[in-house]
């Protein structure tokens, strides 16, 4: 839709995407607070909540919208470079670096929900549903890895939150209004990205929740 001249409001992101975007921040500040707190049972509930949102995303960059797809801005160091030295990019989502920085929360966020199923404490007594498939030291192992990764996951959200407040003030570029919105007005010609259907969508929350609730059980379905 054209706004004026040489300006075109499009739709960027689907509703699927940024469900799961403002799921997973949600989800860390309820993850964080039940650790800080003790709260252990309720820490795994949201944990497997984390692991099916996490596979949803993980599915709907595979097959969702074209913004959403991992193949439409994951870019090689030459794209990396190029952006660098301030040359246009012809992709209307992630920019990218902020594809490196999605990739990065992503990955960092699997392996910590990956380590916590394999978890179990000192005492034996609390375990992720996966421990008993390994040995105690492994678990242990696991545990002291689960800790440590969720401050390194802060740490990577804080830049993250540092990253786009520098573009908006710096660059005067306003990445959440999009992110809540789903569209976003640009100052040149853009292709309007194709969006995947909701009955795509379906198939992926359905399919994510039956292997995060078969995970839950340790696959052993009673």
């Amino acid at each position: 839709m054209a706004n004026g001249a040489g300006t075109r409001r499009i739709k960027l992101w689907d509703l699927p995407l940024r469900l799961v975007h403002w799921s997973l921040a949600v989800l860390l500040a309820a993850l964080w607070w039940t650790w800080k707190s003790g709260r252990t049972e309720l820490h795994e509930q949201l944990g497997y909540i984390t692991l099916g949102v996490l596979l949803f995303r993980l599915y709907w960059g595979l097959f969702g919208s074209e913004t959403a797809r991992f193949s439409n801005f994951v870019k090689g160091p030459r794209h990396i470079a190029a952006y660098l030295r301030g040359e246009p990019t012809a992709s209307t989502g992630h920019n990218p670096l902020g594809a490196l920085s999605v990739l990065a929360l992503l990955g960092l966020m699997v392996v910590e929900v990956g380590f916590g199923l394999f978890t179990q404490d000192v005492d034996g007594i609390e375990a992720g549903p996966l421990a008993t498939y390994v040995s105690y030291e492994t678990a242990d192992w696991a545990r002291g890895w689960h800790s440590l990764l969720f401050d390194v996951i802060l740490a990577a959200v804080a830049m993250h939150v540092l990253a786009i407040l520098f573009y908006l003030v710096v660059k005067r570029d306003n990445l959440v209004g999009p992110m809540v919105t789903g569209r976003k007005t640009f100052e040149r010609e853009v292709k309007t990205p194709r969006m995947g259907s909701m009955g795509n969508a379906v198939v992926g929350v359905v399919a994510s929740a039956a292997i995060a609730w078969l995970v839950s059980k340790g696959f052993k379905p009673s």
